[in-house]
């Protein structure tokens, strides 16, 4: 386990999918609903967070995240030579008659403010997004909202979770879950560094299964012990069957299997969670054995 800022031992369990669609926030909010308010949730899919919608969080807290650096033009200074625009190779300079200044084109390389000869151009720290501290039906919450187009993703799930542990340690709290993005990249890795245990959830399919060997690589690069959910599996035994295979072979066990049914799309679609909604008890079954799995683990 590793320790909290106040402290304490927590264990932090990252959900993750190589692919979006299989699943992962709805096992991530069944598992936050099991816990009983002894569980701090994170959405850590900063670029498209999703739990709020079913958990109808009240914020507590917020605070601004700051992404790059973006040019400040002051036209004191300046003298209109159009350098800038001319060394900007994302055309988010245009001089006129006046600099005209395309936040939405900046990468936020600082060439501009690098290579202006009078010195007319400084930098600051752009709001690239928000986070927040909240309370929901099942516990507190910890979540955020990337704006449209900015970049950092990664450094905002460490935010995240850094911020989930604060409040992990005020409620004294010994479970983190981390609901991951779909994929490998950036923000997935910062999910998954010095985790105690990642559930892949994946689904009867080629393309899952092809991600799913990624996630594996992913987990033992970071040195992060991996277990499956089987979502769907009924859909194609034949390709469930493969996916048990790999599991056998690798050492990726399976911690449940769990049917398709529509009725998990109502309670979604309803802003319930599995068990607050009238769904096959096997269903049930199956993700309390996951959740009994998890609650058991110590590091």
């Amino acid at each position: 386990m590793e320790e909290t800022p106040g402290g304490c031992e927590v264990k932090e369990i990252a959900i993750l999918s190589g692919k979006g669609g299989t699943g992962k926030s709805t096992l991530s909010l069944a598992l936050f609903h099991l816990f009983n308010k002894e569980a701090v949730l994170v959405d850590a899919d900063v670029d498209a967070p999703d739990l709020h919608l079913v958990l109808e969080p009240e914020v507590l807290k917020r605070e601004d995240f700051e992404g790059g650096f973006v040019p400040v033009f002051n036209p004191e200074k300046c003298s209109l030579c159009g350098f800038c625009e001319a060394v900007c190779r994302f055309d988010a300079i245009e001089v006129r008659d006046e600099v005209v200044f395309h936040p939405h084109l900046c990468e936020g390389c600082g060439f501009c403010w690098n290579a202006c000869p009078f010195e007319a151009i400084g930098k600051e720290r752009e709001k690239a997004g928000e986070v927040y501290i909240s309370r929901t039906r099942h516990g507190p919450f910890v979540h955020a909202r990337l704006f449209p187009g900015k970049e950092n993703s990664g450094k905002l799930v460490t935010r995240v979770r850094m911020l989930a542990k604060f409040v992990a340690s005020d409620k004294k709290i010994d479970t983190i879950l981390l609901d991951g993005p779909p994929g490998i990249g950036c923000p997935v890795i910062s999910t998954l560094t010095g985790c105690t245990y990642a559930v892949a959830v994946t689904e009867p399919s080629l393309s899952a299964l092809s991600d799913l060997e990624r996630l594996k690589r992913l987990c033992d690069h970071f040195e992060v012990k991996m277990g499956m959910v089987i979502n769907r599996w009924d859909l194609n035994e034949e390709i469930t069957e493969k996916i048990e295979e790999y599991g056998k072979k690798n050492g990726v066990p399976v911690l449940g299997r769990i049917h398709f049914s529509e009725k998990i799309v109502e309670a979604m679609v309803n802003k319930k969670t599995i068990f607050e909604w009238d769904i096959d008890d096997g269903i049930k079954r199956e993700v309390k054995k996951i959740w009994e799995y998890i609650s058991s683990l110590t590091g």
